[in-house]
């Protein structure tokens, strides 16, 4: 769980720029690189803290990190090769469900972020498709955290993080490969949405 708290505390603080027109331009890791200092504005920001700031401080999050992620294809790739008999409106249905998911398990643990200096490492480029590698280090640990992304426009979006090798969306399909085959989709559906109210 922590693993893919860092992965995702890199991933926040990639996604603030203080040009959005900035992620149209340059390469993936380009698209990627943070600006730090907009970050600790937001995490630390007096005005945001407490409780009954959760809503505002999760929304101003959350509306940087889809400039710079594509939930569609995770939650498309999570499912599996049921996703292309869904109607599209349970595409979306659950699409959202699965990113409030995410939402939940790992927004909230920014929370504890104390600076943890991110590295870049390299980037390797093969048609519409790229893994960026950087380094999160924390208290002395350096923690590989691969971001594997596909170029959509102009625009480069992350699908996938690895972390040590291993797949933030991989692990969730093996999770939902079980239920699908027992529940079928709508019974996956539904143990999300409870899972989502365990959280409020």
């Amino acid at each position: 769980m922590m693993k893919y708290i860092y992965a995702l505390l890199a991933l926040l603080v990639c996604s603030f720029w203080s040009d959005p027109s900035a992620l149209a331009l340059g390469g993936p890791t380009e698209q990627l690189r943070p600006t730090l200092n907009v970050v600790i504005d937001i995490l630390l920001d007096p005005s945001l803290k407490g409780s009954e700031y959760k809503v505002e401080r999760r929304t101003k999050i959350m509306g940087h990190v889809t400039q710079v992620f594509d939930f569609r294809e995770m939650s498309k790739r999570v499912v599996g090769r049921e996703w292309k008999a869904l109607s599209p409106e349970k595409q979306d249905n659950f699409q959202k469900i699965f990113t409030k998911l995410l939402e939940n398990a790992y927004i909230g643990k920014l929370e504890n972020y104390s600076g943890q200096e991110i590295q870049y490492i390299g980037e390797r480029l093969k048609d519409d498709r790229a893994i960026v590698s950087t380094q999160i280090e924390n208290n002395g640990q350096l923690i590989p955290v691969d971001y594997v992304m596909i170029k959509e426009g102009a625009r480069w979006m992350v699908y996938d993080i690895n972390i040590e090798g291993v797949s933030l969306v991989r692990n969730y399909m093996e999770q939902f490969k079980s239920i699908l085959r027992r529940d079928k989709f709508d019974g996956l559906v539904k143990l999300l949405e409870e899972k989502n109210r365990t959280f409020e």
